[in-house]
């Protein structure tokens, strides 16, 4: 007769324990494994090495433009009447151009009046003169007293300085009539105009104001820590704010720091043709470089760098064919292509585009892996 022994119950709990355990863990170890070796990319990527280039050392400054010198032209006559404006805003004119002309009725009546009383000044000299001449014949004779010559002689000096008088009082209406006429001082653009037809003005009143030549400059607000690397002569791309560009040139730095800001003012021409065939105008404020030359940098694609938190980016390619996030730091640009001053090392291969899309540890799929020297010597070729 065979006896069977019972199982006990705390053994069959432990045996469907142990059950369920290897059920749970294998299929963790098969999706584990599926991940290591077998897993779906996540993206078909192209891959890109970073590059060396020669990129321009710049100092960047903002400031406005303001005409190199702006004469203002006023009137030289007293309570005359404007009768025509000849030019307006904007009008490009010549040294000596006629701007304006007032109304000159009143002075040449003034001009015919000091002539006549010159004439007449003249008249009265030349009497004055004869008796003087005539006494001084008769000092001998004893016919009159030496107080009495002595009289006809003074009369004849004070006729004589009237005559003066009344040349100069006839030379200044006579200029009065000549500044009938406002002429412009220089040749260049007329910035503003203040004349109006029919109005009476008082001498000195300003009339016009003349950007001298059509010559700008670019006023640059440049820090006391920058200014020793600006000198005169360094060339300047200045950016207009319809982000059209014009050249210039770096003509003298200002002598003081303005004792707020820090900053120094660097005048900077910018030739006149340039100023009549662009945007720029006096008053417009615009940013500027100044180019001091060009230095060896490493770079990579704009399009391989993600921005993320405000921190920038790459994603470099394991040969696990998976991705991992790198944090650099950038600097210069120059096209498509940015300097990278830290955090990658040259012969990394990184994700060329599409690497917003991607998370570190990503599974990738690659098309393409150009070597490092391929790479520099493309970047080489573009340069």
């Amino acid at each position: 007769m065979t006896h069977r022994h019972p199982i006990s119950r705390p053994a069959l709990l432990a045996a469907a324990l142990l059950a369920a355990l290897c059920a749970a863990i294998l299929p963790l170890q098969a999706q584990d494994q599926k991940k290591a070796g077998n897993g779906k990319p996540a993206l078909t990527i192209t891959t890109v090495r970073p590059a060396t280039a020669e990129l321009p050392i710049a100092i960047e400054a903002n400031g406005s433009i303001a005409a190199w010198q702006e004469a203002i032209i006023g009137s030289e006559s007293n309570g005359l009447r404007l009768a025509e404006v000849l030019v307006n805003v904007g009008d490009q004119v010549k040294a000596g151009q006629v701007l304006a002309r007032f109304a000159g009725e009143t002075v040449a009546a003034d001009v015919a009046q000091s002539r006549a009383s010159l004439l007449e000044a003249q008249a009265n000299a030349a009497d004055a003169v004869a008796n003087a001449e005539r006494a001084l014949t008769l000092r001998d004779t004893g016919a009159m007293s030496v107080q009495q010559i002595n009289q006809y002689q003074t009369a004849a000096q004070v006729a004589k300085a009237r005559v003066e008088a009344a040349k100069a009082t006839l030379a200044a209406q006579q200029l009065r009539q000549k500044f009938l006429q406002v002429v412009a001082p220089d040749a260049g653009v007329i910035s503003a105009r203040a004349a109006t037809v029919g109005a009476v003005v008082p001498a000195g009143t300003e009339l016009f104001r003349l950007i001298r030549r059509g010559r700008l400059e670019w006023r640059a607000e440049v820090i006391a820590t920058e200014l020793g690397r600006i000198s005169a002569g360094v060339p300047v791309i200045l950016t207009l704010p319809d982000n059209s560009e014009i050249r210039g040139q770096v003509r003298q730095i200002g002598p003081t720091l303005d004792p707020q800001r820090r900053t120094a003012l660097v005048y900077v021409d910018l030739p006149a043709q340039q100023g009549k065939q662009s945007s720029a105008r006096a008053g417009m404020f615009a940013r500027g470089r100044f180019e001091i030359g060009k230095s060896s940098a490493l770079t990579v694609p704009q399009q391989a760098v993600v921005l993320r938190d405000g921190f920038s980016y790459v994603y470099e390619v394991t040969p696990d064919s998976r991705v991992r996030q790198v944090k650099i730091e950038v600097g210069r640009r120059l096209g498509d292509r940015v300097e990278v001053l830290k955090g990658l090392r040259q012969d990394a291969l990184l994700v060329a585009s599409g690497a917003g899309f991607l998370n570190d540890g990503d599974v990738v799929k690659v098309v393409n892996a150009p070597p490092a020297q391929a790479s520099a010597n493309a970047a080489s070729q573009g340069k």
